[in-house]
């Protein structure tokens, strides 16, 4: 069975789309058969893999609209072990279309079911917002990634997320628990960064991966080659941190003893 991780933070600006691609793919890149599914409208996180929204004839909009069953919009990307479920120009619109639809907070958990047993990971990049979408996706999630930018804001709507998270916990998913912290844009010869992190770290403790994600160049220009970091430069900062972080969080989640002998 997957592990299924929503990535999410309503706060914009803090690497949330950058981080769900990145450790797709080096979790891809590290033998693991991973699905990413875009759900932000934007649909960043398709571009960033090379596949525009705008260029998709059908994407995760239809399966949640029951249009299309969720195997019949995979796309396969540059690597092999990484498919994605597209953002399309209708995402915008599900939301509404949804409003009154029996069972809408779990179409997204039923949906998944069906490539549970294709995937090691499945990793979501969740809108801005906590509207409706994210809502599907924490409901069908084991856990939620949280990026946090190191600035002086760093905490800002965090409270807003955690209080979502458990009204969902209580109403449609009880094994939702958060996967942890990853820090982002971090620059360590910044005090104000060194601070942050020290905050973060002594508020949530252990939940905060060792693994944090350095201002780098590269990472900003991969997305628009429609690459992930470690398709673009390997060896850059970027890639190596989010090779480090995807290394933690398989360590969390190895496969099962039988897994690891079929593969």
């Amino acid at each position: 069975m997957s592990h299924v991780i929503a990535v999410s933070n309503q706060k914009g600006g803090v690497g949330k789309t950058t981080t769900t691609v990145n450790v797709a793919a080096c979790l891809a890149d590290a033998g693991h058969p991973t699905l990413l599914v875009d759900l932000d409208p934007q649909g960043n996180a398709s571009s960033g893999l090379g596949l525009p929204k705008e260029e998709q004839d059908m994407g995760i909009a239809d399966v949640l609209l029951g249009f299309r069953e969720l195997r019949s919009v995979l796309r396969p990307t540059a690597l092999d072990n990484l498919h994605l479920a597209p953002a399309t120009p209708a995402l915008v619109g599900v939301e509404v279309e949804l409003t009154s639809a029996e069972g809408r907070e779990r179409r997204l958990a039923e949906a998944l079911r069906e490539a549970q047993l294709d995937y090691d990971f499945i990793l979501m990049d969740c809108p801005p917002s906590l509207g409706f979408l994210t809502v599907n996706a924490f409901a069908a999630s084991d856990g939620v990634l949280i990026p946090v930018q190191a600035e002086y804001y760093a905490m800002e709507g965090l409270g807003d997320l955690l209080r979502t998270m458990v009204q969902v916990q209580r109403g449609l998913n009880p094994k939702l628990r958060r996967e942890g912290i990853v820090l982002t844009m971090l620059d360590t010869r910044n005090n104000l960064c060194r601070t942050v992190e020290e905050q973060v770290r002594g508020v949530f403790k252990g939940e905060v991966f060792q693994a944090s994600i350095p201002r780098n160049v590269r990472l900003g220009e991969a997305p628009s080659h429609g690459k992930p970091i470690v398709a673009y430069d390997p060896d850059c900062a970027g890639a190596k941190a989010y090779q480090a972080l995807a290394t933690e969080i398989i360590a969390r989640h190895p496969r099962p003893k039988s897994l690891q002998e079929a593969s």
